[in-house]
């Protein structure tokens, strides 16, 4: 793309305090269920984006009713008790891997004539793992391109199945989209993972969101981690009023500010209790030395992160290129493992993000499960963002230190959070 941002450098420290936009996973997990329930369920906090947008276009195509007050963050769906009104349409979901993921297990499992595509990218981002699952279920459905990934194409199934297995390595959203989807069965159904499931603190989150609906999950472990889970016949979903909270992911940039250039940083309406794995960001930056306080409805994060450290990402992998960035600024090498799953992402975020951090004329190791950063004197650059929003996002942190920053293709961040520089800037000119 031939538009660029530059990004200007912040000279002393920043104290702020922001309310991120909803999250985008629980917004899209909200949608799922909502239009599964019966009656009419009002959803309020909701992330308004291009992957939101994607998920509600789709259920609009499906048939089902809805309305969207994009100024007040409203959506209001009349749910169908586990039926899709319409049996047949073709969907397109652009590079939103929580829509096809969540509407293939749904459409999947209920069946019907559906082709489900996205952009060349998300023809490249696999899905046959899910496609096996629900093959196994009896489900007629087929992942078109190499490797199977999108398009998929669902027919008219056979008899179902009462257990099935799904693949855990590469992403959890195959094991959400079916636990979702199972509620509008007839019958019970047992899903388990086959191999080690990357992301759980995910899959927690959409058992909390279907608890939130009425439907309740029974999970069974193996010292004490899960090996199945078990949808009986008699849950269902209810419609009802869902308060989504703001983007976990989305406030680890908020969150590395102060880690970088110095301050405080409170994000407002994520706490304790908070439903999403990626709040626990902010205990690799204290690791890295800042002082962290998480209360009821707030997190805060204060003073300069000053050490590299050795973190297994695996459970908070949609934060590696925010932590990438801090530990350009620490003293020691910072050394993330365990998230190979990212290299199939909106793009591989770990060789991409490891060719754009050495523009900067530092030494950055590349391995298939992560990377190690090693901090050194940097020197202007324009980074690249291979259309995908965390890139640009987490890239213009780095600008708020080292001057001479540009990032290529700034609207990308439209994907999961249209308004984040101006976010960004009034956060900065706060103080």
């Amino acid at each position: 793309m031939s538009e660029t941002r530059s990004i200007r450098p912040v000279s002393g420290a920043v104290n702020g305090s922001i309310r991120p936009p909803g999250s985008k996973s629980i917004t899209n997990r909200a949608l799922i269920c909502a239009a599964l329930a019966e009656g009419t369920s009002t959803l309020s906090g909701v992330l308004d984006s291009d992957d939101t947008q994607v998920m509600l276009e789709s259920l609009s195509r499906l048939g089902f009713s809805l309305s969207h007050d994009r100024e007040q963050c409203v959506v209001k769906i009349e749910g169908q008790g586990g039926s899709i009104p319409n049996a047949k349409a073709d969907l397109e979901i652009g590079n939103s891997g929580t829509s096809i993921r969540f509407l293939t297990a749904m459409l999947g499992l209920a069946g019907g004539d559906f082709r489900i595509d996205g952009v060349e990218r998300m023809r490249q981002r696999p899905i046959g793992p899910l496609v096996e699952a629900l093959q196994q279920f009896g489900a007629d459905v087929e992942a078109i391109s190499p490797g199977g990934c999108p398009p998929v194409n669902i027919k008219p199934g056979g008899t179902p199945a009462k257990a099935i297995s799904v693949a855990g390595s590469l992403s959890s959203q195959y094991l959400s989209g079916l636990l979702m989807a199972a509620p509008q069965l007839e019958g019970d159904l047992e899903i388990a993972i086959d191999g080690k499931l990357v992301s759980l603190p995910y899959v927690s989150m959409t058992i909390e969101v279907m608890r939130s609906f009425g439907v309740s999950v029974e999970v069974k472990e193996t010292n004490s981690v899960p090996v199945s889970f078990l949808i009986r016949s008699a849950e269902r979903y209810r419609g009802c009023d869902y308060s989504i909270e703001p983007d976990a992911s989305a406030a680890s940039y908020f969150f590395a500010i102060p880690a970088i250039i110095g301050g405080t940083a409170t994000v407002v309406g994520l706490g304790k209790d908070s439903l999403q794995g990626d709040v626990d960001f902010v205990r690799c930056l204290e690791k890295m030395g800042c002082e962290v306080t998480v209360d009821t409805n707030s997190i805060t994060v204060s003073g300069r992160a000053k050490r590299g450290i050795d973190v297994d990402m695996a459970n908070i992998s949609d934060t590696v290129q925010t932590l990438a960035s801090v530990a350009l600024f620490v003293d020691g090498p910072t050394n993330i493992r365990n998230v190979a799953h990212n290299r199939v992402k909106e793009t591989d975020r770990i060789g991409n993000l490891v060719i754009e951090l050495r523009k900067l004329g530092v030494t950055v190791d590349e391995r298939e499960d992560g990377l190690t950063i090693h901090p050194g004197p940097m020197e202007p650059t324009t980074f690249a963002t291979y259309d995908d929003h965390r890139m640009a996002m987490s890239f213009s942190l780095i600008g708020l230190k080292q001057p001479g920053i540009k990032i290529e293709d700034p609207g990308c961040v439209s994907k999961t959070y249209p308004k984040f520089f101006e976010d960004l800037e009034t956060f900065v000119d706060a103080s």
